[in-house]
């Protein structure tokens, strides 16, 4: 029996809700069909946005949605996206599938979309091909209340007062396809770019600079170096693979080794954030910078008979084991990380949805966010699990991986994951200062390759779990091979 013990009198940092983000690129189905259909479609919407799809995601409480890339927002102009519809210019998306881009989803859309969720909208300005004047316009367009040009336009467009947005990137990827720049110009740019970016009225702007890919240690330290004064957060991406970027393999017909190969290359986000936050702590020791990783997930090969571009793959139980890995990484962080952004939110990469005509699939990956929205906003808790290391000789996971929460309301939250593909394990969970609570509990579980599609949307899902027995310190219970399970004690 394996002791799991959760002490709810060592509290530590707050779990920022915006760790729970999500993110939504002009790549292949993820607006066009998948959030936007248009408001003359016969799939039920909202002013263009698919009822089911906004429902879902307002279920698991989606805080922040980043928009408008990715690649995509290093070419995207985004005077071409408002106006009248019939007006908009069209253009090649270069980088995902080479499809015509009809711009008929922009900035009104995209806020439209956030208040139809009831959530922050993050949006991602163009340095790669765009101008200072641009985005200090697109910042004002947005933002400002007064009289201007900008104002005057957002008003002729059918927006009197600004959205007042928050949370503005400058830039993406700017090490890659954003520009293929070095840290040290990128940081002059970025100090340039960003003295353009106003705060007006009572709304400032949290400032996110474009961090590293990975392992790029020297791409943190240089930008905290240069630019560490200007920035109020810089991101991270970081993407799980079978380990083989070449060579991505395939979302469902995977083996077990390919199942803990997976599971070890996700663990490796522990590593790059602890180590990303050891620079910034040497350069900002007083924490005032937040790490967003913005861009994660699995990417595996497109499923066949679609457009390599549109990066369309299937999700499985190994989906939601990598999310749980993540997540729980990024909650044990939280003194640092402030925001994280789940790549992508319908029909791309690790989607927590897929959509077919009018259709919908609610992913693994899906319910996992669902287990873990009581962490939003509440008290990371002291945790610890007994594990034993498992996998292969290549991949050894841990057996076991938990996080533990307490909300404003006393109530403590515990996601524990079961990475073995095969073995069950008994538990005995020790609720240090809350051994007399009452115990609720809600799990998913299944093979390794347990998928939901449109033809079975279903086979994976949220269940409640009542196969816990009461002890006089806390609670035991066996959780299954391959599961996801949330433990609330109030």
């Amino acid at each position: 029996m394996n002791r799991l013990i959760i002490n709810s009198n060592n509290k530590k940092s707050k779990i920022n809700r915006h760790i729970y983000g999500h993110f939504s690129e002009h790549l292949g189905r993820c607006i066009y069909g998948g959030l936007f259909v248009g408001e003359d479609s016969d799939i039920p919407n909202n002013k263009g946005m698919r009822k089911d799809v906004v429902d879902a995601l307002k279920h698991i409480k989606v805080p922040n949605l980043r928009w408008p890339g990715g690649c995509f927002a290093d070419e995207y102009h985004w005077k071409d996206g408002i106006g009248p519809k019939e007006n908009r210019k069209r253009m090649v998306n270069t980088h995902w599938g080479g499809v015509v881009e009809d711009n008929s989803f922009g900035t009104h859309e995209f806020m439209e979309l956030c208040e139809q969720i009831g959530c922050e909208p993050y949006v991602n300005g163009n340095v790669g091909s765009g101008s200072v004047q641009e985005m200090q316009e697109w910042v004002e367009y947005m933002n400002f209340d007064g009289e201007s040009p900008m104002t005057l336009m957002r008003k002729e467009n059918g927006r009197d007062k600004p959205w007042g947005v928050k949370y503005f990137g400058i830039g993406n990827e700017n090490w890659g396809c954003g520009g293929n720049m070095k840290p040290e110009y990128y940081a002059d740019v970025y100090r340039h770019f960003n003295t353009y970016v106003r705060n007006f009225g009572e709304n400032k702007v949290y400032r996110i600079a474009c961090g590293p890919n990975g392992d790029n240690y020297n791409w943190t330290k240089v930008l905290l170096e240069k630019a560490r004064c200007y920035m109020d957060a810089l991101t991270l991406h970081y993407y799980t693979t079978s380990g083989d970027w070449a060579n991505k393999g395939s979302a469902t017909g995977f083996t077990k080794d390919d199942y803990y190969t997976t599971l070890f290359y996700s663990l490796k986000m522990k590593e790059l954030v602890e180590n990303h936050s050891r620079i910034m702590d040497h350069y900002d020791p007083e924490n005032k910078i937040g790490l967003i990783v913005d861009e994660w997930g699995t990417w595996y090969k497109v499923e066949e008979g679609t457009n390599p571009g549109f990066l369309f793959q299937q999700n499985t139980m190994r989906d939601a084991l990598v999310a749980a890995i993540n997540l729980n990484i990024f909650n044990r962080n939280c003194h640092r990380v402030v925001m994280a952004n789940l790549a992508q939110t319908v029909n791309v990469l690790q989607a927590v949805i897929l959509t077919k005509d009018d259709k919908m699939v609610l992913t693994p990956t899906y319910h996992v966010f669902d287990l873990y929205k009581g962490h939003m906003d509440a008290t990371l808790l002291d945790s610890y699990v007994e594990s034993v290391d498992i996998g292969t000789d290549t991949a050894v996971v841990p057996h076991l991986d938990v996080t533990a929460s307490q909300d404003d309301n006393g109530k403590v939250h515990i996601t524990l994951s079961n990475l073995s593909a095969d073995d069950s394990k008994e538990i005995d969970c020790i609720l240090a200062g809350k051994n007399d609570a009452k115990i609720t509990a809600r799990i998913l579980t299944g093979k390794i390759d347990a998928k939901n599609d449109f033809d079975s949307l279903d086979a994976v899902k949220v269940r409640d779990f009542t196969d816990i027995t009461k002890t006089a310190d806390g609670c035991r219970f066996t959780i299954p091979a391959c599961a996801v399970m949330e433990i609330s004690a109030e």
